[in-house]
């Protein structure tokens, strides 16, 4: 259980870093990027299920939550911007 959250937090480290890096403008410095990227990394695990998707590899799960990651840095700057 506490090695699945160490993961987890892990590939929402890594996944809100390159979110970072995909979505210029919108993001939040270093620390609040880990913070979207476990967020993201949540929402992906949520979503694929529901969509019918299988993320079990390493690599799967860091693209999930990366994709996970820049939606909701998308989000967070269209909201900002209105």
């Amino acid at each position: 259980m506490l090695e699945d959250a160490i993961a987890w937090i892990v590939i929402g480290g890594i996944a809100g870093w390159l979110a970072g890096l995909i979505v210029e403008g919108y993001g939040f410095g270093l620390i609040g990027n880990i913070v979207i990227g476990i967020i993201g990394a949540a929402l992906a695990g949520l979503v694929t299920p529901l969509l019918g998707l299988s993320i079990e590899t390493k690599l799967g799960n860091i693209i999930g939550a990366t994709l996970g990651a820049v939606l909701l840095l998308l989000l967070i700057g269209a909201a900002r911007r209105r």
